[in-house]
């Protein structure tokens, strides 16, 4: 089985440079910028990951649609949220 899904040690480092951006910061001009860049960046990570597993399963690429997953393999890809893991997105 694979072992479950764990931010590296340069991934751990910059979710802590970007948190504490983000606590310093009280505009909210530029909290609502942050937060856009946070939604497209989570888009694409959603994007690039159903890319990842059409080419691993061979699925065919769906034009406008959601890669349909069942509930199995989503929980394959899901953190315990028992040890305070963040979802993946």
């Amino acid at each position: 089985m694979s072992e479950p899904l764990a931010l590296s040690l340069g991934q751990k480092f910059e979710l802590e440079r970007m948190t504490r951006a983000i606590d310093a910061t009280g505009d909210p001009q530029v909290l609502r910028g942050l937060a856009k860049q946070l939604l497209q960046a989570w888009q694409s990570q959603k994007a690039a990951t159903q890319w990842v597993m059409r080419q691993q399963l061979g699925a065919p690429a769906r034009f406008g649609a959601e890669l349909t997953m069942d509930a199995g393999l989503l929980d394959a890809l899901r953190p315990d949220s028992s040890k305070g893991g963040m979802d993946v997105l």
